[in-house]
């Protein structure tokens, strides 16, 4: 008799996401402390409240008021998987600007200046974060992702002047 499918031998088993994840009493869990390190980076990138709430999915702003009480107070409130997963992507984003910048602030400068990658269009990466979409959220954060794994990002002062060795400047002893 074949077993019945269970988060363990369901979608987890086959690489898709555990279900539970997804439960009101984890989205609890998380709903303050994630809003709290929201804020604080939205302070350190310098963000008005305006463009903090379209980052969060563009909520009224009493709502917006109310989640940022409750979570200064360290009180019990249950963001959506949408908020959450918006929420995500500005972590990851900051995560990766602090291993790819020495600096906190030359990281925040990367995100308000213009950019010649394809995915910005010669606009500054922000200009996606504050779009309100998830999606202007995921280019920034994947284009992160990807210059932390060395696929690409333009040179910084420290590689302008890098040039390629040539074959004969290779020495094998």
């Amino acid at each position: 008799m074949a077993q019945p499918r269970t988060a363990i031998n369901g979608p987890q088993a086959a690489g898709g996401l555990d279900p539970s994840r997804f439960a009101p009493a984890n989205r609890r869990r998380l709903s303050a402390p994630g809003l709290r390190t929201f804020l604080a980076i939205a302070d350190l990138w310098g963000l008005n409240e305006e463009q903090r709430r379209l980052i969060l999915g563009y909520p009224s702003r009493s709502t917006y008021h109310s989640w940022c009480k409750h979570a200064r107070e360290h009180g019990a409130f249950t963001l959506d998987v949408d908020v959450l997963t918006r929420i995500s992507a500005v972590l990851g984003i900051h995560q990766a600007l602090g291993v790819l910048f020495n600096d906190e602030h030359e990281g925040v400068a990367w995100l308000r200046q213009p950019h010649d990658a394809p995915a910005f269009g010669g606009h500054p990466p922000l200009d996606l974060v504050v779009s309100g979409t998830q999606d202007g959220l995921m280019v920034v954060r994947r284009f992160l992702d990807a210059a932390r794994g060395g696929l690409y990002m333009p040179p910084g002062t420290t590689d302008v002047g890098f040039a390629p060795y040539e074959d004969g400047e290779i020495i094998f002893q």
